[in-house]
């Protein structure tokens, strides 16, 4: 029978890193060496990686179980997905592929680093993932005070306080959008007291018309309210992670240098994510004001293209064997700026993210001018993309295990493109036959800055 010790909910990638610590300090207190604590930490991160990535919550157990005489620590994560329907396809294919960050190898290595791996796996039945790492002989006896006792050390420690501030930030946009979905539903029913109003005017034609019209109009609004909202909650989840997954990632390297003692390294990351904090909050004030302002009223200001696209770049992490390419020359225009920035973030970051071979990664951002439109493209020589599927990379996935999206992606950056494409009567496609891939996308010419002329 289990042992159990403690259980966590797995929602986000803050979670994860949470899941990753806690089988860290487990593993040291049950007496294992350092590097039987990475392996056994390591493999909990994957298997919560996955729930996040493909299913989106769960929960890990932690326990310490017994057989054939030894004690092991054990981790189960648990979830309500779809299930996995091609283990033995996955198993198989590691064997010839080594990449790391090919789909599934998160499974094929978490397997390889504890004593003990097993999936229990049902068609839209959940998934239940058990890891096992063997307690030296020489651990401490387990005992309800000594749970009871590293429970409370987990309850007071102070380290997690930064992930406990990101997730508060993160728990107010939701009490925001809470908010926006109350206002919906009192917008609804002051239609439907219009529509009351309606039925007690049928005497007077000329009222019932005008009524009627402003009924219309009103209901053709409420549908945009509608969409704007839905739109704005993938917006918040898709743009947020990216920040958060970078801030996730850099205080799993602080949290190393100060177990190591490396205090340069990690004073180091320090400014690194000071940024990140900045980015996200940035991007929150300029979702808030995309919400709250309306479309048509969001703040327009002069806006170099060119610097856009160095802040995107410094914003992401591209290795240094790819080659970027810009314009020497790009336009200015009258617009706004956040709109840009989230178009070259998901256009360029999809780039670098599916490229398979960075040694020789080629990506070029040009533009030109033709009839009223501004044509942007972004060309890279990665992969290439499957005819049958051009069409449905614009569309939100409602099934994240559905394989047009990658382990490392939501499958919404494409669909936030087209539509803010949309919103400025723009277009987007791409253009890909065998290898490489091309984007392009419209902009109104209307919106360009005339630079003064030189006096000669």
């Amino acid at each position: 029978m289990p042992r159990s010790l403690l259980k966590i909910n797995i929602a986000n990638e803050l979670d994860v890193v949470l899941a990753y610590r806690r089988a860290m300090q487990l593993s040291e207190k049950t007496g294992m060496a350092q590097a039987n604590q990475t392996k056994f930490a390591t493999a909990v991160s994957e298997i919560c990686r996955n729930v996040v990535e493909h299913v989106g919550n769960g929960t890990i157990q932690f326990g310490i179980v017994q057989e054939s005489g030894h004690n092991y620590l054990e981790a189960t994560v648990s979830d309500r997905g779809r299930g996995i329907g091609n283990l033995d396809q996955i198993y198989e294919r590691a064997r010839y592929v080594s990449s790391a960050t090919s789909r599934g190898m998160g499974i094929v290595n978490s397997r390889k680093l504890v004593d003990f791996f097993e999936i229990r796996t049902e068609h839209e039945q959940g998934t239940a993932v058990t890891l096992r790492k063997r307690i030296p002989t020489q651990s401490p006896v387990f005992t309800k005070s000594l749970k009871e006792v590293w429970l409370q050390e987990f309850k007071d420690e102070e380290g997690i306080s930064p992930y406990a501030e990101i997730k508060k930030q993160n728990m107010q946009q939701l009490e925001l959008l809470e908010k926006l979905r109350l206002r919906n539903l009192e917008a609804e029913q002051q239609l439907q007291e219009i529509r009351r109003l309606n039925l007690q005017l049928q005497q007077s034609n000329f009222e019932i018309q005008n009524l009627s019209e402003e009924r219309e109009r009103r209901n053709l609004e409420l549908q945009k309210v509608n969409a704007d909202l839905d739109a704005f909650a993938h917006t918040v989840s898709h743009d947020l992670r990216s920040p958060l997954q970078n801030i996730g990632g850099i205080l799993n390297f602080l949290e190393g240098s100060l177990q190591t003692g490396n205090t340069e390294d990690a004073v180091s990351l320090l400014p690194m994510l000071r940024e990140q904090a900045s980015k996200m909050d940035k991007l929150i004030t300029g979702i808030l004001a995309y919400s709250l302002a309306g479309h048509h009223s969001l703040h327009r200001q002069i806006v170099s293209v060119r610097v856009v696209l160095q802040k995107v770049l410094e914003s992401l992490y591209i290795p240094a064997s790819f080659k970027i390419i810009l314009p020497d020359d790009m336009p200015t225009l009258y617009t706004q700026e956040i709109y840009f920035y989230q178009i070259f973030s998901n256009l360029l970051g999809n780039a670098v993210k599916y490229h398979d071979r960075p040694e020789e990664a080629v990506i070029e951002v040009a533009f030109s001018f033709e009839s009223d439109q501004i044509l942007f493209t972004v060309q890279d020589n990665g992969p290439g993309i499957a005819p049958e599927d051009q069409e449905q990379i614009f569309s939100k996935y409602e099934a994240l295990g559905h394989n047009l999206t990658r382990s490392d992606s939501s499958g919404l950056g494409l669909a936030i493109v087209k539509r803010i494409l949309e919103e400025k009567q723009g277009d987007v496609w791409v253009e890909s036959a065998g290898r490489g891939t091309c984007f392009v996308f419209s902009w109104p010419a209307s919106e360009v800055v005339a630079e003064p002329e030189e006096n000669e």
